[in-house]
């Protein structure tokens, strides 16, 4: 759940925690949109005013403000958000990438790419057009864990040449049964869109990556 509707359930959680399936079924809908834009562009403070919009919308309460003004002017004010936020996400990750790439064993490629081998392997590293198969633990500079299919058990396997460009470059610089620490700036992982709700626009990333093996071509 994003901190800003997060923080404005959790005001009232005592009043109105869900209890019964469809209470559960619609505060999990809250939890759902909370992280997409322009929800997620939004202070806290803001969170009342757009809950007052939408319960007067449903009451079909007559309200002085015409659609056609301020229709166009909700991209720009979201668009506005977003490029602050994206900011602060580049802002962080500048200094998150200046502390990685002074660690021992530290290699950066000219894409930005700073890569820590923790366990070299064994054979040839794979191409970009090769399917691999992997483990790895996916986080934001915070620390924040978005994806992990270490936390599943499982797992995956998929082709180095429909991934971001930071795994493409990262995995072929490893071999198989080797594990490495990959940080990627956001130009080479998902941009200044992010990949809502759980990567931030700017976001750097960091993916500890265990390289299972190289899965031979049917």
């Amino acid at each position: 759940m994003s901190g800003v509707l997060g923080a404005f359930l959790a005001s009232d959680a005592l009043a109105k925690a869900p209890k019964t399936d469809d209470d559960k079924t619609l505060y999990f809908i809250g939890m759902v949109i909370s992280g997409q834009p322009p929800f997620s562009a939004l202070r806290p403070e803001e969170v009342d005013m757009v809950a007052q919009g939408l319960k007067d919308s449903l009451a079909d309460k007559t309200v002085e403000i015409n659609p056609e003004e301020y229709g166009s002017k909700v991209q720009a004010f979201v668009q506005g958000r977003m490029d602050e936020q994206v900011q602060k996400q580049k802002a962080a990750g500048e200094a998150y990438l200046a502390e990685k790439a002074a660690s021992d064993g530290a290699k950066k490629t000219e894409s930005g790419l700073i890569i820590i081998e923790s366990e070299p392997g064994d054979g040839d590293s794979p191409k970009a057009t090769d399917t691999v198969r992997v483990h790895y633990h996916g986080m934001l500079a915070d620390g924040t864990v978005f994806d992990s299919s270490v936390d599943r058990g499982e797992p995956v396997e998929f082709p180095l040449n429909r991934v971001i460009p930071c795994w493409t470059e990262g995995v072929t610089m490893m071999k198989p049964g080797g594990k490495a620490q990959l940080i990627c700036p956001a130009e080479i992982a998902y941009g200044d869109q992010g990949a809502p709700p759980t990567i931030p626009g700017g976001a750097t990333l960091t993916f500890d990556v265990e390289l299972i093996e190289i899965v031979p071509a049917l």
